[in-house]
């Protein structure tokens, strides 16, 4: 039988988020076409895709078969765990590129599908997101079906471009990051607006001394203070002063007697400041507070 090169097989019916996620990895690593994705249970028609997902009763990477629901697969990977683990091993991906799409989506897709995912008030995962892409009448025609599926299977087409161009963005400036690192302890000073947090914690600023950080941001300038963790973003070493707390524009000049003082978050942790002269006038006297207390 002759195999349709670049297509996959997934099952038809109702639709969940990890083969309609391992359809767009594989999209978005140029695997597959879109207008070659099958959905049916039918072996024959299975049999002449290239790859096969959620479906068969087959895991074997080496035939490109991904199914997770046979009794004799222990394991805890969903469809969309199985072909991003596919994608690193077959080079595709690096480690660090496998763990970072892992920690941003994948676990919680493959929790989600084996069913040990949370529920929580108020919260949307993206599975859930996805789920409500399916047929609001159980019994949808096919083609209604299938339309629904290429709706999200275009959704996470585009979440995962969105993330894998951020991801890659971010490592561009790594070594920015790094350089300000090596060169300032008490504050990093970036001329150009950039991602930092992810590159500073991979680079150990966990034990990195910087407690505060001066970027620019739009027209304006910040100082904010540097979490302790990355998972602890809203969270700072050393909060801004309290007195600043909430205030703005004439208020917060009064305060300061700053002339370009704009903004500072009632939490503490951010300030906007017209220039980044302001911004540093405005350390300087956080750093006194700071002395002059400790």
């Amino acid at each position: 039988m002759l195999l349709i090169h670049r297509s996959v097989g997934i099952h038809d019916g109702t639709f969940h988020a990890d083969e309609v996620t391992a359809c767009a990895l594989l999209h978005l690593f140029d695997l597959i076409d879109s207008d070659k994705i099958r959905r049916t249970r039918d072996s024959d028609t299975l049999s002449q895709c290239e790859y096969v997902c959620d479906v068969g009763g087959i895991y074997d990477p080496d035939k490109k078969l991904f199914d997770h629901h046979q009794a004799e697969y222990k394991g805890k990977l969903s469809s969309a765990g199985m072909i991003l683990l596919y994608l690193k091993d077959t080079g595709l991906l690096s480690l660090q590129d496998y763990n970072f799409f892992n920690n941003s989506l994948i676990l919680g897709v493959d929790a989600h599908d084996n069913g040990v995912g949370p529920l929580l008030p108020g919260v949307c995962t993206y599975s859930q997101l996805i789920s409500n892409f399916t047929s609001i009448k159980y019994d949808s025609l096919p083609e209604t079906q299938y339309q629904a599926f290429m709706e999200a299977f275009h959704f996470a087409y585009s979440h995962l471009y969105r993330l894998w161009q951020r991801h890659k963005y971010v490592q561009s400036c790594k070594e920015t990051v790094r350089e300000v690192m090596q060169q300032m302890q008490e504050c990093l000073v970036f001329e150009h607006s950039i991602p930092w947090m992810e590159s500073f914690f991979e680079l150990d600023g966990a034990n990195h001394p910087a407690k505060f950080l001066i970027m620019p941001s739009g027209d304006h300038w910040k100082l904010r203070g540097i979490p302790p963790t990355l998972r602890q973003s809203m969270q700072v070493r050393i909060p801004l002063p309290e007195e600043w707390a909430g205030h703005l524009n004439t208020e917060l000049k009064e305060i300061t007697k700053i002339s370009g003082a704009i903004f500072c978050h009632k939490e503490r942790f951010i300030s906007v400041w017209k220039t980044k002269e302001d911004a540093l006038e405005a350390l300087k006297i956080v750093l006194k507070i700071q002395e002059s207390t400790s």
